[in-house]
């Protein structure tokens, strides 16, 4: 049962009555609506697997209820689990550092996935190199996101500023499919997206890779670009079904090493209704072949990413030397899910 709109099971009723409706342990998975937030975007293939798997159900229990709410950018996201619109779920680095040091009300309870993007040129912009961004612009698909702090670092490597003349590289924002109808448009001239949004624009010969997803920075891809969050309340008063939900994050990527060939039909599913249209399930595999599959959190990673924000001016009443992201990390409930505790 994942959405609230499903009717209340008979036996949940019989349940509540016999208990008298009270004298339930506050984190019980009884009568208890779990909130999970995730992206549109194939990077976030295991809560699509958890989903489509029934590994959230099978760990929340029967009685437990299931409430999905997709959203198209991190900033969205980030400001939904700190206002408490959802409880928990999945989202890059980038909105989730900016907001914590907001509301500091949601910590990173998992990882879920490393790297997963790549920067695309238009084909006839003349463009072989980073350096050749000079006077270009370059579209990503939000500000503040992983994506700009990945292409912010390439930039910054190549001693290109970020401006809004042919001195340095404009950046601009563009949701991931708008920016497919940008590049055959040669309304833009390079793109850092998510895959598959790079791997298609390549397939229908409007782009070409410039740095593919095991070059992008931080650390030549192997950086968070998926982690789970969870907020505060959720944490506090439902301890055991925040570790349940690592524990479904943890079997959906099993799963997808395991089973890759299903992965792409579940993932195209998942987007299905998430969407109202699926994905060919060759660009799923291109997608899920760059990036990594993986619990562990970088905090070095995370941290680097922080002062990329700062520089870029997302990060506000902050000294850099503040920039302290430990209590954001609450990685116990990982450590005792993977330890059995």
């Amino acid at each position: 049962m994942r959405k609230t709109t499903l009717a209340i099971s008979l036996l949940l009723i019989l349940g509540l009555v016999a208990s008298g409706c009270g004298n339930k342990d506050a984190s019980s998975s009884d009568n208890i609506t779990v909130k999970i937030g995730l992206l549109k975007n194939v990077t976030h293939a295991p809560a699509f697997i958890a989903l489509q798997n029934g590994y959230f159900q099978e760990k929340f229990g029967e009685n437990a209820k299931i409430d999905v709410m997709a959203f198209d950018n991190g900033s969205d996201f980030s400001t939904a689990i700190a206002t408490g619109e959802i409880d928990m779920g999945f989202v890059g680095p980038g909105p989730a550092i900016n907001q914590f040091l907001k509301s500091k009300n949601f910590r990173i309870i998992s990882g879920s996935n490393n790297g997963g993007a790549v920067l695309v040129a238009r084909t006839d912009a003349g463009i072989n190199a980073v350096k050749d961004l000079v006077g270009k612009t370059i579209a990503i698909p939000t500000k503040g996101s992983t994506n700009e702090i990945s292409l912010r670092l390439l930039l910054e490597q190549e001693g290109i500023k970020v401006t809004t003349d042919s001195s340095g590289a404009e950046i601009i924002t563009r949701a991931p499919a708008d920016t497919l109808v940008a590049m055959r448009q040669k309304e833009i001239d390079a793109a850092l997206v998510p895959e598959p949004w790079g791997t298609q624009m390549v397939q229908e010969g409007t782009a070409q890779i410039l740095v593919d997803w095991d070059k992008i920075p931080p650390n030549n891809g192997d950086y968070p670009l998926t982690l789970m969050a969870a907020n505060d309340k959720f944490i506090k008063d439902h301890r055991d079904l925040a570790k349940a939900a690592i524990e479904a994050n943890l079997e959906a990527i099993r799963f997808i090493q395991d089973d890759p060939t299903k992965s792409y039909e579940l993932v195209s599913n998942e987007l299905k209704e998430l969407t109202g249209k699926g994905m060919d399930t060759d660009l799923i595999k291109s997608a899920l072949d760059h990036l990594k599959l993986t619990h562990e959190v970088d905090a070095d990673a995370i941290n680097l990413m922080a002062k990329v924000s700062f520089d870029a001016g997302y990060i506000k009443d902050v000294k850099e030397e503040e920039l302290d992201l430990s209590p954001m990390l609450d990685l116990s409930l990982l450590e005792e899910v993977t330890q059995n505790k």
